[in-house]
Formats: C-alpha cells, structure tokens, sequence
C-alpha cells in the first residue's frame, strides 16, 4: 500500500520537476541541499538564490525575441523590473547583470537609482519608467533625474496635473507617456482603476496639453490590468481597447513610439502550475502586429514591467514544526517556530498560496494537517494548498524534527511584512540568506541578515536607552569585577 508522503507526491503530480529533486529522502531545490542549510544556518531561515532571476529574465527575453522574429515585428522588445516587487541591493544587482530597465513608483526609488548610477550598475540608456501617482518629492526627484541629463527618463503621467508639476521641475525637454486607465474584471467593487486616465479621454488630452508643447515629447502609452496576463476573455478585449487607443493617439501624435503593456506574469504557485508563456507571447505580438498593419500606422516598440516574475521565484523559507496540538477528532495543528503573517503576509492577506513541501521525511507516512503560526492571532494559519483543499505532511514525531519549505516568496513579503522592523507580537524577522554560484557553477552561501534581536525591537518602540542603560551597568560590573 502507498502510504509514503513520497507516493503522495509522485502519485498527484509529475515529480520530480525542474527545480524540485530528493535524494535519500531530502529534499534538493535548484541543486541545493536545504538539509544542509538547516544544519548549517537553523531555522526559521529565508533565502534567495540569485540566478534564478537572471534566468527568468533570459526567459522572458528569449520568448519575446521569437515572437517577434516569427511575426516580422518591426519594434523592438524592452525588459524592465518594477522595482517594487523587492528594492533590495542583491536584487537590484543580480536583475541589472541582463541589460534591463527599471520601472519606479515611488520617490526614494529614485534615490536608489541615483546609488546604481553612482555604481555603474545603471547606465546612462537604461530606461528609468517612473510609473505612480506623483506629488511633492517624487515630483523633485523625477525632475532631478531628468536635468541630470538622463535622456531615458519617462514620467507615466498618471492624472491631469502632474505634467505642470513635472515641467516646473525641470529645465531641459523630456520625454513622457500616458497611462491608461483600465477597466477591472466585472467582479471588482469598482468599474476602473484609480491609476491613470480614461480610454476616452486620452488623445483629446495630448491635443490639450502636449501637442503644441515645446517641453515634452509624448513617447509611450502604458497599460497595466490588475489581474495580469492571462488567457481570458477579460484580458484580450482590456488588450484590444489598449491597441485602439494607442493606433488613434499614433495617428495624432508623431513622436509616439513605445507601448508598455504592464506585468502580470504569473509564477509558479504549485506543482500543478502550468501556463504557456511563449503562446500568451505569440499573440499580444501577433495582436499589436495586425492590427496597426490594419491601421497603416508603425508598430511600437514593446516594454514590459515584470516583478513577480523577475524575482518571485528565486526566494523561499524553512520553518520547523515544533510542536502538534491536536483540538478535536479530526483536526491536528502543526505549530511552526514563526509566523505566517509576520514572514508571508500575502498568505495572510490575500490568501496566496505557495508552492509548500517538506525538507525531509519523505518517506514517512502522511497525515492531514494545519498549520499554525507562533503568534497569538487566530488568522496566523496556513491551511490549504493551491491545488488541493487540504495540507498533507509526513507524520509529526517529537524526537525526529520536520521541516517544511516554502517557495516562490521572492516578491513583496519582505516589504509587506516589514523587513527589519516591527513584528507582529514581536516574533523576530528570521535570519536571511543569499545563494549565489561561483565563476566555476559552485554555490556559494551568506549570510545577508541575522534574526532580528530583542535590542532592535525595543529600539524601535523607543526603549532604546533603557537597553542602552542596562548594557552600561552590565559593562560597568564587569569593570567592578576585573
């Protein structure tokens, strides 16, 4: 009888798959022995291995170049991150080794701009898309980036104002593009998206405003659909509408070049995950193809603003179930030594799901379980899987520990729950650890941060000089003593 967590997995999926392997019951993740990181470094543990991210963005890059060489597409094809998926350094590095460009939305993301250009990491034609509602220091910043002389600096204006902000902060000619405000899936609370400007009120706002304007050049119309790209009725006609607008406002507008279709890729939230990223490719080019060669006007060039795509995938967690509380007949709760709303918000907030699988006992009997997190909310739970209703782990046992993993976290749980800050019932921030491959393809481990300590909470909370006072008369007693 199949009873193993082992026959569980390979008897519901096709396994092992890519970035997924086990050996001698262990499970290895993109080569990496995750028994050994915990041996070495504990848990609770966070990771990011760093290629990943290059070799999604050489993916992407890839399926855009045959679809616009299999469609004759006469424009070319722009990678950029959206910067706030994740705003960190290694991030920001790994993601800029590929000649890509950065799309802002705030103004200290323009402050980090100014450090990767200082580094070199940001050249002087890297795109700098500044997409966000936009008022006071983001204005400033954009204008101090623009008279800097960084030619590929473009400003999204968002609403009817910002482009007297933006031409009162700047002395040089500049480029711009319009965003446009999508309409939602017919299941939101709202009919159109508070970013942007209306289909309709697009090129009457050019003529208006830009047509006759010696300071700005109207350079890309950008689109972005809350939902992200997927093969639905719902986004093909969003993507039509997008076109008929961008061919109307081509043919007013001469200096028109670049349509920016947003992100929204989706990454792999199971193992069941499956989506045809060349195919959904094939035909947003095929689209834009067509139907300007249907409208006599020149196909734009295609920018992309990919973040969960870019670094989703490249991050994960291992928690260790401590404890097994069982409250009823049928349910077993699984205690971890964290907290899901503190370490994965999104689960919490948004119920996403990540791909979840134990590090070792693979093959242990399984049972159903749930699983709760250390703090003292009821919503610090984690009780379902993408594909199934349920949560299946090999069988808790006290004197042989289990771990359990979490993958593709890479994007937005770092901010959202507040790195290196305040804690939910203040459980500490786990410690943080970069994965990197040498020259010779050989990984490489460090630690980026250390589990947050009771010092920098009470600091926060503003405690700091009575853990300073305390640290002084600990020193002082051992001066005494010596």
């Amino acid at each position: 009888m199949n009873t193993k967590y082992r026959d569980l997995v390979e008897q519901t999926f096709d396994f092992p798959q890519e970035e997924f392997r086990t050996e001698n019951n262990k499970l290895f993740w993109h080569g990496i022995n995750l028994m050994e990181l915990i041996e070495q470094y504990g848990s609770p543990l966070k990771f990011t291995y760093l290629p990943k991210i290059s070799e999604n963005i050489n993916k992407a890059k890839g399926w855009f170049k045959n679809s616009i060489e299999k469609h004759n597409y006469k424009g070319d094809y722009f990678y950029s991150y959206c910067t706030k998926s994740s705003h960190f350094k290694h991030v920001l590095h790994e993601a800029l080794k590929n000649d890509i460009h950065i799309e802002t939305s705030s103004a200290f993301d323009l402050d980090i701009v100014k450090n990767l250009k200082k580094e070199g990491k940001i050249k002087e034609n890297t795109f700098i898309i500044c997409n966000g509602f936009k008022r006071d220091q983001y204005i400033k910043n954009i204008g101090e980036l623009i008279n800097s002389g960084h030619q590929n600096c473009i400003p999204i204006i968002d609403n009817y104002e910002e482009l007297n902000l933006l031409m009162n902060e700047t002395d040089k000619k500049f480029n711009a593009g319009i965003r446009i405000a999508s309409e939602e899936e017919p299941k939101f609370e709202f009919y159109t998206s508070r970013l942007g400007i209306g289909y309709k009120n697009i090129v009457s706002f050019y003529e208006r405003e830009i047509a006759d304007n010696k300071q700005v050049d109207l350079k890309m119309l950008h689109f972005f659909i809350n939902t992200g790209i997927k093969d639905n009725a719902y986004y093909w006609n969003e993507l039509s509408k997008c076109i008929t607008v961008y061919i109307n406002l081509k043919k007013a507008c001469p200096t028109l070049d670049s349509l920016n279709i947003g992100g929204g890729f989706p990454i792999k939230n199971s193992l069941a995950f499956e989506y045809d990223y060349q195919y959904m490719i094939d035909e947003i080019i095929n689209q834009i193809n067509e139907a300007c060669k249907e409208a006599g006007v020149d196909v734009p060039n295609i920018f992309t603003e990919f973040g969960s795509f870019t670094v989703g995938e490249s991050a994960g967690a291992i928690y260790e179930v401590l404890y097994q509380k069982k409250q009823n007949d049928r349910e077993r709760w699984n205690m971890i030594n964290s907290s899901f709303i503190t370490t994965l918000p999104d689960s919490w907030a948004i119920n996403k799901r990540f791909i979840m699988l134990p590090i070792n006992k693979w093959n242990h009997k399984y049972e159903r379980v749930l699983l709760g997190g250390l703090t003292c909310d009821s919503d610090d739970y984690y009780n379902s899987e993408q594909h199934i209703n349920a949560i299946y782990l090999p069988i808790y046992e006290k004197e042989k520990p289990l771990y359990i993993g979490f993958f593709n976290t890479g994007a937005y749980q770092e901010s959202i729950g507040g790195f290196g800050g305040l804690q939910h019932c203040l459980i500490p921030h786990p410690k943080h650890l970069l994965i990197d491959k040498d020259e010779n393809g050989n990984i490489t481990t460090k630690i980026f941060k250390e589990q947050q300590k009771s010092s920098e909470l009470l600091s926060i909370l503003g405690y700091g000089e009575a853990v300073k006072e305390e640290t002084n008369t600990v020193e002082l007693t051992k001066q005494e003593v010596l």
